[in-house]
């Protein structure tokens, strides 16, 4: 079954449009551990946060797939844009060190100044995304072998070379995409350039994260 919708759309939350490709992630969960698929794509064993002030990308595509830790495969939903421009870029991942019974906070800020952070072929997995987002001429419901952009009319860059998916389940597709105070916890994050623009980075004891769990509620 396939839902498009033709022009600009605005939700208060992404996660109103993330369930679908939430509920597809629980599929392939399902044939992992069936023995069905095998999860190909490894990710360390902490999750981190990144928040954007603005994020402004072309050619998005978005689906479910699985990451894999030693604690076995994680359910994501992966945002690919083919290029991306953020300001006021944060992310933080703290570490805990069980012998000082403490925890460290990396954290790196960039594109706070004139100067944007930018990006090209950007796909980030993650299991939490809250935004306010506007899409421009997006297509809801597509296969997602058929996001590519150049084929069957697909505007997204695909899905990401290794990528553990489900062939053809659902997916999104969106000429261009505005995402507003961004705040997403991830698994991973990939890119084929990422230009960061008035890079600083704090490492220290005790969380000092982008921002706290609740808000993300």
């Amino acid at each position: 079954m396939q839902s498009q919708t033709r022009g600009g759309t605005r939700w208060r939350r992404f996660a109103v449009v993330m369930v679908p490709s939430m509920a597809a992630t629980a599929a392939i969960g399902v044939a992992v551990a069936q023995g069905a698929l095998a999860a190909s794509f490894s990710v360390s064993g902490q999750q981190f946060k990144v928040r954007a002030g603005e994020l402004v990308g072309e050619d998005f595509v978005q689906y479910g797939a699985l990451d894999k830790n030693s604690a076995g495969p994680h359910p994501v939903a992966v945002v690919g844009l083919k290029s991306a421009t953020i300001s006021n870029l944060c992310q933080s991942v703290v570490i805990p060190i069980p012998l000082l019974h403490k925890d460290v906070t990396m954290k790196l800020t960039a594109g706070g100044g004139k100067d944007k952070v930018t990006a090209d072929t950007l796909y980030i997995d993650a299991d939490v995304l809250k935004a306010d987002a506007k899409f421009e001429d997006i297509d809801i419901g597509v296969p997602v072998d058929n996001t590519k952009k150049g084929e069957n009319g697909g505007k997204g860059p695909g899905p990401a070379p290794g990528d553990l998916y489900e062939k053809g389940s659902f997916a999104q597709q969106a000429k261009r995409v505005t995402f507003t105070d961004a705040k997403q916890r991830a698994w991973a994050t990939t890119a084929g350039t990422f230009n960061l623009k008035g890079l600083h980075m704090d490492v220290g004891f005790n969380k000092n994260e982008c921002f706290t769990d609740a808000e993300l509620e």
